[in-house]
């Protein structure tokens, strides 16, 4: 059944919905992609909205240090993932959208989540190609 009493700011469900994130990513942390876990944290944050605001900063931030902590390093470049989705939301809005339609129907899909992240994850990372290949750097 869609937790939908998450979107309603009761802090017992609010608490109840938090310990079940938390169990989630305790079962799945290895067995799932790094991608995969900062969609759910994305996703997951945002649904159970605890603040009365901040929610998306926070769980952007959450996020990407979920994605950095599985991979087990700070990902290089500039540009980073919750800088891009800061600059144009619509498409984490939409890609959010997408996951609580899934979930109306009962099923967690966190496809567009993950296809988001996976873009703009790629963004952040040409910014490092695009400094090691300057010209004026040093050559060999």
């Amino acid at each position: 059944m869609p937790e939908t009493f998450g979107r309603l700011g009761s802090r017992s469900a609010e608490a109840g919905t938090s310990l079940q994130a938390r169990t989630w990513f305790q079962k799945n942390w290895e067995k799932s992609s790094p991608l995969h876990l900062a969609a759910y944290a994305l996703w997951k944050l945002n649904w159970i909205h605890p603040f009365t605001d901040g929610n998306g900063r926070t769980a952007r931030a959450i996020s990407y240090l979920l994605l950095c902590l599985r991979l087990g390093y700070l990902l290089p470049g500039t540009n980073t993932i919750p800088e891009q989705i800061s600059k144009d939301k619509t498409p984490y809005y939409k890609a959010l959208e997408a996951a609580d339609e899934k979930w109306a129907g009962e099923k967690i899909d966190l496809s567009s989540l993950e296809e988001l992240l996976s873009g703009l994850l790629a963004n952040q990372l040409v910014s490092i190609h695009q400094q090691a290949t300057r010209e004026g750097g040093r050559s060999i």
